[in-house]
């Protein structure tokens, strides 16, 4: 009697601490950031999160440790539920306001960056771990931006340039088939936001890119 008491006892915790498990890991299940233009957080996790070749990579690691880096597929909020100019500070947008990545927001202008073309039709990827359904929205920055100064929700276009509800995925990678904004030169950076949806989930993606339009 004691014996069957026991196991299910044993049972019941069992099932708990799994349940608990699940849970735990249920928000992990989607992931991703933009591969090209590469992220900043993507860009120096390719590079080497414990030796970094670039400047700006190396003060990243400085700031907020090499970790982070691994997890260049997290940069997100589990309930941001579309928020996102609310919740997420001025100076803060690269991080997606998280200490963790506090490194990603530093202003220089050494980040590493990818030259574009000034316009016309170009295929974004955004390199995904888990694919779920939601939009994705590309805002750039405005002409003129000081990258040397923390970057402000102000500092970004109104309207994005691209938004797509479920983009096709290519190779482990969503493809954003984007018309370049017109009327941007030299440096500029674009912000990515993967908004889930409720009832999914209301989480959201962030990636910062650096990018030079030729």
């Amino acid at each position: 009697m004691r014996i069957g008491r026991a196991a299910t006892a044993l049972a019941a915790i069992t099932g708990a601490l799994l349940s608990m498990t699940a849970l735990l890991a249920g928000p992990a299940s989607a992931h991703g950031s933009m591969s090209n233009p590469a992220s900043r957080i993507y860009r120096c996790f390719t590079e080497g999160p414990e030796s970094p070749k670039s400047a700006a990579c190396k003060a990243a690691v400085k700031a907020g440790e090499a970790w982070p880096l691994y997890d260049w597929d997290e940069v997100n909020l589990l309930n941001a539920n579309g928020r996102s100019r609310q919740i997420i500070p001025d100076g803060k947008l690269c991080s997606a306001g998280r200490d963790k990545y506090k490194g990603l927001d530093l202003p220089r202008a050494d980040w590493p960056a990818t030259t574009l073309p000034a316009g016309g039709p170009y295929t974004f990827q955004y390199k995904e771990t888990a694919a779920h359904p939601g939009t994705f929205e590309l805002y750039v920055t405005k002409q003129g931006w000081d990258p040397t100064k923390p970057l402000k929700w102000s500092d970004l276009e109104d309207k994005p340039f691209y938004s797509q509800l479920n983009p096709p995925i290519v190779g482990g990678a969503y493809q954003l088939k984007v018309t370049l904004p017109a009327g941007h030169t030299g440096r500029n950076l674009i912000y990515g936001i993967w908004q889930r949806h409720l009832p999914d989930s209301g989480e959201a993606f962030y990636s910062c890119s650096d990018v030079i339009f030729n």
